[in-house]
This record gives structure tokens, C-alpha cells and sequence, in this order.
């Protein structure tokens, strides 16, 4: 047998499924059609805004998946391991600004303890030292 006719008794089957009256009082012959979750679009292009705490140097690992991802902001806490080794903080944020760099986003200090790091559709808000405000 053709793929073609296995496939048309299949979307034959189908449809005779989908198309029979739903008997309600009748038990026998159940069948259900499983699905999935289903992701909708709008879900997909929500933007999540993501705090993350770098206690040590392994902790750099999921903030770069996730923005590997393409849709969450990171805003990583670095007090604790600026505290604890300054040689690690300086490895973890020198790969954070090359994964960023790779993904064509964005990464920049916020405050003394904190990094945000965007992914490719966003960028951070700097304001030159020797700009004028009018």
C-alpha cells in the first residue's frame, strides 16, 4: 500500500471521527483526541523581566540560557559574589558581555550591585558623560 492511501484513510478516519453526533447517553466506544498544551502568540512575544543572584561563578549558566532563549531581561544581583571573589565576578560578567555580544544584545551596570544584560531586541539607555540636557 502507497503512502498516498495511507494517508488519505487516515484524514478519511479523521474526519469521520471529527463529523459523528456526539451521543451523550451511550458509554461505550469512548475515545478522546488528546492535545497538548498549546502556546498561543501572544504568549510568545511577551517579554519576561528576570532577577537572578550570582553567588558564584556556575550561577552565570542559567542567565545566559535564558537569554540565549531571546525573551527575558536579566537584572542579575552581583553583590554576593563581588563580595566573595572578584576574580570570578570579572570571569562571570566578561562571558555574560560575550554571549551578549553573541546574541547581538546589550549588557550595562545598574547601581553598584546589579547587571542588565537584553537580549538582541533591546537596548540600554546610557546617558553620555559630556552630553548637554536642554
Amino acid at each position: 500500500m502507497s503512502e498516498g492511501v495511507k494517508m488519505k484513510d487516515f484524514f478519511l478516519q479523521l474526519k469521520e471521527k471529527f463529523l459523528k453526533p456526539v451521543d451523550e447517553d451511550s458509554g461505550a466506544g469512548e475515545s478522546y483526541v488528546e492535545v497538548g498544551p498549546t502556546v498561543s502568540k501572544e504568549d510568545k512575544s511577551k517579554v519576561s523581566v528576570r532577577p537572578f543572584v550570582m553567588e558564584e561563578f556556575e550561577d552565570i549558566k542559567e542567565v545566559l540560557d535564558v537569554l540565549r532563549e531571546g525573551s527575558t531581561i536579566a537584572l542579575v544581583n552581583i553583590k554576593p559574589l563581588k563580595d566573595k571573589d572578584l576574580v570570578e565576578l570579572k570571569r562571570a560578567i566578561s562571558k555574560l558581555r560575550k554571549t551578549c555580544e553573541a546574541i547581538d544584545g546589550d549588557i550595562a551596570g545598574f547601581g553598584e550591585d546589579y547587571v542588565v544584560a537584553v537580549p538582541y531586541f533591546a537596548r540600554i539607555h546610557r546617558q553620555g558623560m559630556g552630553a548637554k540636557e536642554e
